[in-house]
């Protein structure tokens, strides 16, 4: 569930950010890209690593689910974004699995266990009865999204978002 949750996600959040570049892929989620220049995305960056104690918090929350951190990754190629879930914070570190196939990198597959850098987090989230914490790229991308599409993409995805 959490992976389809994810990847879902990973489909839906960007599909109305008009300050986005899209790259289709058969059979994968859509890639929506943001310039890194982007002062909106950049303080949802920075609020996400500010509160990282929070998701610490939602890590042993019996109540909380869909646990994950967003990752970035980079080489030659270019630079990801991509959800980690499955998250275990043992001895001051985390590592999770790779939710979704990468465009760019090609070190890495969905379904690879990652060790996550701490100074590469660019967002986390938790449900809590279906209630999102943290997600600040999230709705940050959302708020950009027509009524429309904010409708849809509250029905699929499930969540309540403040």
């Amino acid at each position: 569930m959490k992976i389809k949750f994810l990847v879902l996600l990973s489909i839906l959040f960007l599909a109305g950010c008009k300050e986005s570049n899209k790259i289709e892929r058969e059979n994968e989620p859509t890639i929506y890209g943001v310039e890194s220049e982007n002062e909106e995305m950049n303080a949802a960056i920075l609020k996400a690593n500010e509160t990282l104690n929070d998701f610490n918090a939602g890590l042993s929350n019996p109540n909380a689910d869909s646990q994950a951190l967003k990752i970035k990754f980079s080489n030659a190629k270019g630079i990801e974004h991509m959800w980690i879930g499955d998250i275990v914070f043992k001895d001051g570190k985390y590592s999770g699995i790779l939710n979704n196939e990468p465009e760019y990198v090609t070190e890495f597959k969905a379904g690879d266990k990652i060790d996550i850098d701490p100074s590469k987090i660019s967002d986390w989230m938790y449900l809590e009865n279906g209630k999102l914490f943290g997600g600040y790229a999230i709705k940050v991308l959302r708020n950009r999204m027509t009524n429309e599409e904010k409708k849809q993409f509250d029905e699929e995805s499930g969540m309540q978002i403040d």
